[in-house]
């Protein structure tokens, strides 16, 4: 297995998959030799951005940590993974900006089936105002207007949205089976 180093960036709403699909991803590609780190959002709120809250601008700092880490393992030949909500457009673009073979991934799923999956009940209790602050409900997320990859987890199976990341990064030439 070949690869240059790079970030992949997954974003969408909370539930959407972008966990369990940038954990598999990580999983071939640890398993293929490829030099790689994974950083899911939840993990580096516990770490490296304890103490911020939800307000635009701590969700804004957490994306451009997030994308600093990103930043030195990719020049470094590493590719880096990261599972984050990161809800706001222009600071996703401020961090692709500074990110030579930035790849956003983002995966999309409606509301309704959020909703409908959400074991937590989360999504019930925003929708119905008890969440304050809950990104897609009561604090806004934009979608990516133009992502390398779009993968929909409402409509495809977790092996179709792998598999389309898979063809897209060979594509683009960041990875090689041997």
């Amino acid at each position: 297995m070949t690869h240059k180093g790079c970030t992949l960036w997954f974003t969408g709403l909370s539930g959407a998959g972008k966990s369990t699909l940038s954990e598999r991803i990580f999983d071939k590609l640890k398993k293929s030799g490829a030099k790689v780190e994974l950083l899911d959002g939840d993990e580096v709120r516990m770490h490296l951005s304890k103490g911020l809250g939800f307000s635009k601008e701590d969700r804004d700092t957490n994306v451009h940590r997030l994308g600093f880490v990103s930043q030195l393992l990719s020049r470094n030949g590493v590719i880096s993974i990261v599972a984050a909500i990161s809800p706001y457009r222009e600071t996703r673009d401020q961090v692709r900006a500074k990110i030579e073979n930035f790849v956003e991934i983002y995966v999309h799923c409606p509301i309704e089936v959020l909703a409908s999956r959400d074991v937590k009940g989360l999504y019930k209790r925003a929708l119905a105002g008890e969440i304050a602050n809950f990104t897609g409900v009561s604090d806004p997320y934009e979608a990516p207007l133009n992502p390398e990859i779009n993968v929909d987890s409402s409509t495809e199976t977790l092996a179709e949205s792998e598999a389309r990341v898979w063809v897209r990064l060979a594509e683009m030439g960041l990875v090689r089976f041997d």
